[in-house]
């Protein structure tokens, strides 16, 4: 049984474990599987250091095996392992878990966004005080960010998820509940998404 928690706001971290290979198989197409392992291992340490500051209690959650001497100090983040048969699954036991722990403001965010800072994931959790619910909506049509302040299944049922239905799938089954968009981020998944971006750029080039 976990203590009384000092903050009832949560932040969900979902990641891969990143091994050569198996993480941004679509950015590998273009520049490789070393270089996109790479670019992922960064994106990583660029979450872990924007949501360290975060006056809220954090866990990551990893696809593979916890990894207990890795970049997520234990000291800050909780470390737990995604359960479920798909993404969707794998999110809503993670919210239900956090929700059934007495959190009462639960977020979730990729570990792929660049251009995401502590402020915006400060804003999330603001908006959840007259919201129910709080999407970060992202650039190819799915959200970098969810955010609720009770359980909903039924947004992480019947998705296609990495397709652009999901974002516009998600908010219209919100039409009874109280819901804000955040600003629209852009994920990195293809090439396309980092080749003119200056902190990407010593990964591809010589």
């Amino acid at each position: 049984m976990r203590e009384e928690n000092t903050s009832k706001n949560l932040l969900l971290i979902f990641t891969r474990n990143p091994e050569y290979g198996k993480v941004k198989t679509r950015l590998a197409k273009d520049i490789g599987d070393q270089a996109a392992l790479n670019i992922y291992i960064f994106l990583l340490a660029h979450t872990a250091r924007i949501c360290a500051p975060l006056s809220t209690e954090k866990a990551v959650y990893y696809s593979e095996e916890i990894d207990k001497d890795d970049l997520w100090d234990a000291a800050i983040f909780q470390k737990k392992k995604q359960v479920g048969e798909d993404l969707g699954e794998r999110m809503k036991n993670a919210f239900a878990e956090g929700f059934d722990a007495g959190y009462s403001k639960i977020v979730i965010i990729g570990s792929d966004l660049y251009d995401i800072e502590t402020k915006d994931l400060e804003q999330a959790f603001e908006v959840l005080n007259d919201n129910e619910v709080v999407i970060g909506p992202a650039e190819d049509g799915g959200y970098y960010l969810l955010g609720m302040t009770q359980l909903h299944p039924k947004l992480f049922k019947n998705k296609n998820w990495g397709t652009q239905t999901v974002l516009q799938e998600t908010i219209n089954e919100l039409t009874k509940s109280n819901y804000k968009l955040l600003e629209k981020r852009n994920d990195v998944d293809l090439y396309s998404d980092i080749k003119d971006h200056p902190a990407f750029i010593p990964f591809f080039k010589a």
